[in-house]
């Protein structure tokens, strides 16, 4: 896809689209997501929701098994819907190690 195209699909997006594509676009330049954190000493150093322990990847494995987002708000309360949008943004682009760690909880 050339910038053409893609600026001209980028016009057609919804306000929260674009911003969510900015977001996006500002995460992967600086390599740090909005309320995602990383730390070698915590949950082995698996992507966490912000001051949290829940990780990245338990949330989209709890979505594939057909959790709802209202299921998650409720089952976790120290979650916001903000969470849960930065939650699916960084697995969206970080798919690979995603299912890395869903599969190595799966094999433990």
């Amino acid at each position: 896809m050339t910038l053409d195209q893609l600026q001209s699909e980028l016009l057609e997006l919804s306000p929260q689209e674009k911003a969510q594509a900015i977001q996006l676009l500002v995460a992967s330049l600086g390599g740090t997501w909005l309320g995602i954190e990383q730390h070698p000493d915590v949950m082995g150093g698996d992507a966490c929701i912000r001051q949290t322990r829940i990780p990245v990847w338990l949330l989209v494995s709890l979505r594939q098994q057909g959790a709802t987002e209202a299921f998650l708000l409720e089952d976790y309360p120290e979650l916001t819907a903000a969470d849960l949008t930065n939650a699916w943004l960084y697995a969206s682009t970080h798919g690979v190690a995603i299912a890395a760690a869903i599969q190595r909880q799966a094999d433990a």
